[in-house]
């Protein structure tokens, strides 16, 4: 037997790697908070001639996302100011990761970052993290025993994604360790015997979603199945900490996880893929799939989960309107899917929501799929721009069906905030960091005026403007500024050309 002590009112067997996570003996930091107009002018600067009120909505998000912010909390033992959810006096997991991947383009004026530092302070000795922790007193919205208790297995992205954008070597050092220690929990608690994982509708995030069969809860049960996106999230999330631990010269120490990914592998690609359907799907515990279509399957494109000769016909139901290509796209649920609901979205019955938008997309451009994540993206910012209009403020999820707002919150900066920022900056426009290459990917499919000042890649400080166009087709005429050397590749129209500038 291993060692075991008592923790959080229960018994834990110990984790030897949470030992090395440095956020459990972390002084709370004590800095003062930034206004929006202190932070303004060291913020990026969007520009498109023919979008004002969508650069009005990008400042919206800032102002909103600054009025969000705390303070450390001793009595919460959080050790880092943060940026609150802005839903319900909680910290949440899934939330705050995405709200990080807009937060990055903001790391000069605030280190949003530093909101996961609070629950890697919050690690227990088993490597469980809570999804959803009090910010008055660091109390846990349930036991690590609910199948709601933890999850989705998002963490590492976000800590990726601002690696990208940074190259902060040392914090990717820091983080390392409780990142392994989750995933590996998650592996022991939240895993069935053939390699998969399971969820409920709670600890997916996408709460409300009708994927389960009848008797089972949609919020709090696992029905018995193999959830897509849990599965899909723990590859990905092996994936990125197996070169995570290659840049800290820790590969030694990432075996286990090459092992699972391989495993993940071969259960994703030969259990949950529908041939007839070209679809991945949850698997029920008779093995069959359950036939239907979640976006949360599009999480297997992001993890870089299938294969070649699948891969057009797995995208085509992102362009198919009887499908996921609705008004609004793309939809939670697929139109076609009983339990879709329309008008509203339902919540997560058909909403369309940023954060899987801003993941569907994120999978399209990793495999070049530059026009349509284009198209998809240009479709929901129009939503998102237009209810902007209207209503002066940014809302938790749209309608799929009409321009507005579904069964929502409003002022939601919040994940909400990569709409105008990140989706706008990286699908829009086109432009998408590299920090440790030195490099920016710019994939112009935009026509108007547009570009970004101010931009952060790493040190340096760059400038991007790319002059309006008569069409696609036209060779873009760009204005690059840096004040350290960086390469910039263009891409348009299928060509590309690259500026050392």
């Amino acid at each position: 037997m291993g060692k075991f002590r008592s923790s959080w009112n229960m018994f834990s067997a110990e984790n030897e790697t949470v030992n090395k996570n440095t956020f459990l003996t972390m002084e709370a930091q004590n800095e003062k908070l930034p206004t929006y107009e202190e932070a303004k002018d060291k913020l990026p600067r969007p520009i498109w001639d023919t979008h004002p009120e969508m650069i009005k909505c990008y400042d919206k998000a800032w102002k909103l996302a600054f009025g969000n912010l705390r303070a450390a909390n001793d009595e919460a033992r959080f050790v880092s100011n943060f940026i609150d959810t802005a839903f319900n006096g909680y910290l949440f997991m899934w939330d705050s990761s995405f709200i990080l991947m807009f937060g990055k383009y903001g790391s000069r004026a605030f280190n949003f970052q530093r909101t996961l530092d609070n629950f890697y302070s919050h690690q227990h000795i088993d490597g469980f993290i809570c999804r959803e922790i009090d910010e008055r007193d660091g109390s846990e919205q349930f036991s690590r025993d609910d199948p709601a208790s933890t999850g989705p297995n998002v963490m590492p992205w976000a800590e990726w994604e601002y690696f990208k954008s940074t190259n902060d070597t040392e914090r990717l050092s820091r983080v390392f360790d409780p990142l392994c220690a989750y995933h590996k929990w998650l592996q022991l608690n939240r895993s069935w015997p053939d390699g998969s994982y399971w969820s409920c509708g709670l600890a997916c995030g996408m709460d409300n979603q009708p994927r389960q069969q009848p008797g089972y809860h949609e919020l709090v049960s696992h029905g018995f199945m193999s959830w897509i996106d849990a599965c899909a999230q723990q590859y990905l999330s092996a994936e990125i900490l197996i070169e995570m631990a290659k840049i800290l010269g820790r590969e030694d120490e990432a075996e286990w996880l090459r092992d699972e990914h391989k495993m993940l592998a071969a259960t994703i690609n030969n259990k949950m893929w529908s041939e007839d359907d070209a679809f991945y799907y949850d698997t029920l515990r008779d093995g069959k799939t359950t036939g239907v279509k979640s976006v949360g399957a599009y999480w297997t494109l992001l993890a870089g989960l299938v294969p070649e000769e699948r891969r057009e016909r797995f995208i085509a139901h992102l362009d198919n309107e009887k499908e996921f290509k609705r008004p609004t796209r793309v939809p939670a649920l697929s139109a076609d899917a009983v339990g879709y609901k329309g008008e509203t979205g339902g919540y997560w019955k058909g909403g369309v929501w940023a954060p899987t938008n801003y993941m569907v997309l994120s999978g399209l451009g990793k495999y070049g799929y530059n026009k349509l994540a284009y198209e998809i993206a240009c479709d929901y910012l129009n939503t998102v721009e237009k209810v902007f209009t209207e209503t002066d403020t940014l809302w938790e999820n749209y309608s799929p069906e009409f321009a507005a707002h579904g069964n929502a919150k409003d002022d939601f900066v919040g994940w909400t905030g990569l709409a105008p920022i990140s989706i706008l900056f990286e699908y829009v426009f086109g432009i998408i960091p590299d920090a440790m290459g030195k490099k920016i990917t710019w994939n112009i499919n935009c026509t108007d005026r547009h570009g970004i000042t101010n931009y952060p890649l790493g040190d340096a400080t760059v400038e991007l403007i790319c002059e309006s166009r008569s069409s696609a087709d036209e060779k873009p005429v760009v204005h690059i500024k840096s004040d350290r050397p960086i390469t910039v590749e263009i891409v348009w129209n299928g060509t590309h050309e690259t500026i050392n500038v």
